[in-house]
């Protein structure tokens, strides 16, 4: 019998690509009628993390359930250092990608049920057209953030409203769909204030959104309620069917490492230190692939720290060089800490270059979480009911800072509108040690209604996957409807 294959094609950012792998997983486990194959973008630059991630899930999967192909390398690839690098990437992919699917269903074994693609990657839509076969898009951020991009584009496309002008004031406060306050422009993700292309780029993306059969989103009812109804609730003839799934998290931290003896040792060594801590008396403090501070900001985050008290667990990467494309060292930043920091605090705290977070999250001295919102990274600290202070850098982290803090009230505030530009690795300010000895105070002060409602929202979370849950549903539906599909294409 032909098995049912569904064509993942993730973005290669670890934290879509975790995200999307993982929601792979979930399927070919939940009903073994579907395989998954995961067709992985040829880079023209290096990425050690994705490539050992990659290696080792395709060493330990079930080729005949979950597949990963690499895609050739393109002759001519665009500028990494371009604005419109991935998108115009992407595009390049589309005959790569097509021929991918067409040699698999020339094998004669498989029965192509449809594309799931990353929201970066809407524009392969086109080839899904070509094969005849139905797109849904795996939105690996909020159901907060979905609704505003809806909204946007409707503004954008249906009224003719310049949403880089109209919107780029920091004082405005508006009013957005499956939001209850209304949304200070200041939170609002910054590529869609980007005139020089980056805002009608991401408009047109969303665009595409609505030309899809579905989409998947990793968020679950309980915790983005008024969100989620907003979005089931939209009038359907305008937008596709939407499929909240999650939490959908990748809880092995060995999987994200490269396997290294140094990092195996590192994270023994983070492990025993947590050890012999109180419980929940550490601050942890981690900002995601992507984070890293000017000298100025290490300093005010260390006399902050040093003001506060509490014990801390700090994961301090030394930036990429200005102007560079790719992510922080591994090293430590330690050269940027005040002058007596590290004797000052060797009794209370530990500085770290790259951080194990699952193990580090999951760990019973932890109490609280200094986080840049990453959506991943939120539904981690949620999963193991730690409350989070809002730190966050870039994409939308803004945004799920203010819903975290303003709209669900699972969070404290550091910042909620401070940004750092990928390019420049600058921030739009300097947050002061007083601010963050403020936060770091009030995350740790233990207030037990926001703890309990932390606590109550990871169980929440955890049983919405389970055997009756909300996301255990609302996957059940989205397989019956892509095995519907592939019967209605039978017949």
């Amino acid at each position: 019998m032909r098995k049912t294959e569904l064509v993942f094609v993730p973005s290669p950012g670890m934290g879509h690509l975790l995200s999307t792998v993982e929601l792979a997983k979930v399927i070919v486990h939940r009903d073994d009628r579907i395989s998954v194959v995961i067709l992985m973008f040829n880079l023209p630059f290096d990425l050690p993390l994705v490539n050992a991630y990659v290696e080792s899930q395709s060493r330990d999967s079930d080729p005949s359930r979950l597949t990963f192909v690499s895609l050739p390398t393109l002759p001519n690839p665009p500028d990494p250092t371009s604005n419109n690098f991935f998108y115009t990437l992407v595009d390049l992919h589309k005959p790569l990608v097509k021929k991918a699917v067409e040699d698999r269903v020339g094998s004669g074994s498989l029965k192509p049920a449809g594309f799931v693609l990353d929201f970066f990657c809407t524009t392969l839509i086109d080839v899904a057209n070509e094969l005849h076969l139905p797109s849904y898009i795996y939105f690996t951020s909020g159901a907060s953030l979905l609704n505003m991009i809806f909204h946007f584009q409707s503004l954008a496309h249906d009224n003719g409203i310049d949403i880089a002008t109209e919107f780029d004031d920091p004082d405005l406060e508006l009013d957005v769909p499956g939001f209850r306050n209304r949304v200070p422009s200041k939170v609002v993700p910054g590529v869609f204030f980007e005139k020089d292309g980056g805002s009608d780029m991401f408009l047109n993306l969303a665009r595409r959104f609505r030309q899809s059969k579905g989409i998947l989103v990793n968020t679950f009812i309980e915790l983005e309620s008024y969100a989620m109804q907003s979005l089931l609730e939209h009038d359907m003839g305008k937008i596709p069917a939407v499929y909240p799934v999650g939490p959908i998290l990748e809880l092995d931290n060995k999987s994200r490492s490269s396997s290294s003896k140094k990092k195996e040792d590192d994270q023994e060594s983070i492990i025993r230190w947590l050890d012999d801590q109180p419980d929940f008396s550490v601050v942890f403090l981690c900002f995601g692939s992507m984070g890293s501070f000017s000298e100025d900001q290490v300093k005010e985050i260390a006399n902050g720290l040093d003001r506060a008290g509490y014990r801390f667990l700090w994961s301090l990467r030394r930036p990429a060089p200005e102007g560079k494309f790719g992510m922080p060292s591994d090293e430590t930043f330690e050269d940027a800490l005040p002058e007596g920091f590290m004797g000052r605090t060797a009794h209370l705290g530990k500085i770290i270059g790259w951080a194990p977070q699952v193990s580090i999250l999951a760990h019973r001295a932890v109490g609280g979480f200094v986080s840049h919102c990453g959506w991943n990274s939120t539904l981690e600290s949620l999963w193991f009911g730690i409350p989070m202070a809002t730190w966050p850098m870039y994409a939308e982290q803004q945004l799920n800072a203010f819903e975290l803090v303003k709209e669900v009230g699972l969070a404290v505030e550091i910042r909620m509108d401070y940004r750092r530009d990928r390019r420049t690795k600058k921030g739009n300010f300097v947050i002061t040690a007083e601010e963050i000895e403020n936060g770091v105070k009030k995350l740790m002060s233990k207030d037990e209604e926001m703890s309990e409602k932390v606590r109550e929202m990871s169980e929440k979370g955890k049983k919405a996957l389970e055997d009756g849950g909300s996301s255990h549903h609302w996957l059940g539906r989205f397989i019956e409807d892509v095995l519907d599909n592939v019967n209605l294409n039978s017949t």
